[in-house]
């Protein structure tokens, strides 16, 4: 079937958001929702269809390839000027390398620059694309036979295929195909069968085209009366589930060493659910998972690296993650002895100051250490300041932690001790022998909230229950210190108590 123009705009409409103007309520603003002095004022003002195409043309000379695309399916108008040949030429030969002349071809370039982009971006996943590998690994149909043409490399067993099937994929001639590639035809069958290996194809493609561009438009033109459904169909698969193949692959497609170090290392971000990690690597293995129990793998797997750009954000969680040699850069450079707590607060640290960064593009290795370091020597000041572990596990989650570790001002270590010493005044209090009753009718939930080494989360905070609204007055306490909101606590904890009797 034939390729339509009318079938991008379908699609485009699958995968990118369409730039519709809304009503107030949401609804497609309709000549009905408008008031008549309103519809002749808006009749009145120039709009950007008033324009001439050739105008329209300069203006869309501008965008990338998406943005044209959604620009012609917002009406019919803008749809035949953004198909303009001239708009996607000068496209056509940026992404591709190639030049490519429509008067000699019977497809128009926005559509060939459609299926080139689809076959190149699906090619390039090859490596994580399991459903794309079984189509090219088992038999491989003519129609992606077609597409491989243009690869130089194909990790493909040699091509099998009769004379007449090669000239008309590849193109070439009869006198082209040399007979001592040429195999003993099987019983029943009365063609003989050549054998080739892919480069050597791709090659003579080359030298008997006189050109790669007109490889290209020979592939174009062959593909031209295809159905391409499943083309576009993998397309969309890929768009949907890419950052997912990708880190699947990175994770579990390390050297048998560097995949234990990695897991490792990557299983010290977060308390995980031992059922959930056992099945680590195999088919089975909850990917989503295990992606969200890191900061910057939760971002990849959502898009937010690099822009969406796929390889750059994996360098990104490489760079973040499995640094095996972190360790002992910072031995080297502190004399200390790193525990892994304070390697993943460091790593956090590292987080908070780079994640805009990373959000727009790769962190260089250089940069990242340098970082590291800075976060490093925050993080021991912190533990030296909270004294032992415990009572740093308590001030991680003020943000007079998070504002220290982005901006190293000592004075709000003061914050912090200052934090501690009232977490330690509340449970004195709660201990003394005339609070007794209390913390026996008290429920131990709520009891918990008064002693010391209790961290209250901010998830803690929300609701209308005793143990929120318990969790609140303390917290506010500790953040602020007036005896006033000591007196909230108090008051609290024994209307509880009196109603537990």
């Amino acid at each position: 079937m034939a390729f339509k123009a009318s079938d991008l705009e379908a699609k485009l409409r699958e995968q990118l958001p369409v730039m519709i103007g809304l009503a107030g309520d949401g609804e497609p603003a309709s000549a009905s929702s408008t008031r008549p002095c309103e519809t002749a004022c808006l009749k009145s003002r120039p709009g950007l269809l008033d324009l001439s195409d050739e105008v329209l043309v300069l203006i869309f000379r501008r965008l990338d390839p998406f943005s044209l695309l959604r620009a012609g399916s917002t009406c019919r108008a803008l749809l035949r000027v953004c198909s303009c040949s001239s708009l996607w030429r000068p496209l056509f030969q940026v992404s591709f390398g190639v030049s490519f002349t429509a008067a000699v071809n019977s497809i128009s370039l926005k559509d060939a620059f459609r299926l080139l982009y689809m076959w190149r971006v699906l090619y390039s996943s090859l490596h994580c694309n399991a459903h794309l590998q079984k189509k090219l690994f088992s038999e491989t149909p003519k129609y992606w036979v077609q597409w491989l043409v243009l690869e130089e490399k194909v990790p493909l067993p040699p091509v099998k295929l009769p004379d007449y099937e090669m000239e008309n994929i590849w193109g070439l001639k009869l006198d082209c195909l040399e007979g001592r590639h040429r195999e003993d035809a099987e019983e029943g069958e009365t063609d003989g069968i050549l054998k080739f290996e892919w480069k050597e194809l791709y090659d003579r493609a080359i030298k008997h085209h006189g050109s790669f561009a007109n490889v290209v438009q020979h592939v174009l033109e062959q593909q031209v009366t295809t159905d391409h459904s499943e083309l576009e169909e993998l397309y969309r698969e890929y768009r949907r589930f890419r950052f997912l193949w990708h880190l699947t692959y990175w994770l579990f497609k390390q050297p048998k060493p560097v995949d234990r170090d990695l897991r490792n290392t990557f299983l010290q971000w977060k308390r995980y659910k031992r059922r959930k990690v056992a099945s680590w690597g195999k088919a089975q293995c909850d990917v989503d998972y295990l992606a969200h129990l890191h900061h910057v793998t939760r971002d990849y797997i959502e898009g937010q690296l690099a822009k969406g750009d796929e390889n750059v954000g994996i360098q990104s969680c490489a760079m973040c993650i499995n640094t095996p040699g972190f360790y002992w850069i910072m031995l080297s450079v502190w004399g200390i002895i790193i525990t892994c707590q304070v390697y993943t607060d460091t790593l956090d640290g590292v987080y908070m100051v780079l994640n805009k960064e990373m959000a727009v593009s790769g962190v260089n290795h250089y940069q990242f250490c340098q970082v590291a370091k800075v976060q490093m020597a925050r993080v021991c000041k912190l533990e030296e300041t909270a004294m032992n572990y415990v009572n740093w596990r308590m001030i991680d989650s003020t943000y007079y932690y998070k504002l220290f570790m982005l901006t190293g001002c000592d004075h709000l270590l003061i914050y912090l001790k200052a934090f501690l010493h009232r977490k330690r005044v509340v449970n004195d209090w709660i201990l003394q022998d005339e609070n007794a009753w209390a913390r026996q009718k008290l429920p131990e939930k709520l009891y918990r909230l008064l002693q010391f080494e209790t961290k209250i989360s901010k998830g803690s905070l929300h609701g209308d229950h005793p143990f929120a609204r318990l969790s609140r007055a303390i917290w506010i306490y500790l953040l602020y210190g007036e005896q006033l909101l000591m007196e909230d606590v108090k008051e609290l904890v024994f209307q509880y108590a009196q109603d537990a009797l």
